[in-house]
């Protein structure tokens, strides 16, 4: 396998793993902006406030998509192992 066949590799690699992550990473930005913005009209700072929140709604997220990732995770594999034969040689 040549430098250029692992470049290709890892690139395909890193780009599903941030379209798996993309939503639960916006998700969790998102809520995290909208409590921070709700605790500084309302000037309550307590640290639980933020973390609560945001676990609850990553986990429904993740629940949501749950089905949309392991499809993408299981064409990626099948890809993968489909194309095996280019990497050996």
């Amino acid at each position: 396998m040549g430098p250029d066949q692992t470049v290709e590799m890892m690139r395909r690699l890193l780009t599903e793993a941030m379209l798996l992550s993309a939503p639960l990473l916006l998700s969790a930005c998102l809520i995290s902006l909208l409590v921070s913005l709700a605790q500084t009209l309302t000037s309550v700072q307590e640290q639980t406030l933020t973390a609560v929140p945001r676990l609850m709604v990553v986990f429904v997220v993740a629940m949501i998509t749950l089905p949309w990732t392991v499809h993408r995770m299981v064409a990626f594999t099948i890809r993968l192992f489909h194309d095996f034969h280019r990497y050996l040689g």
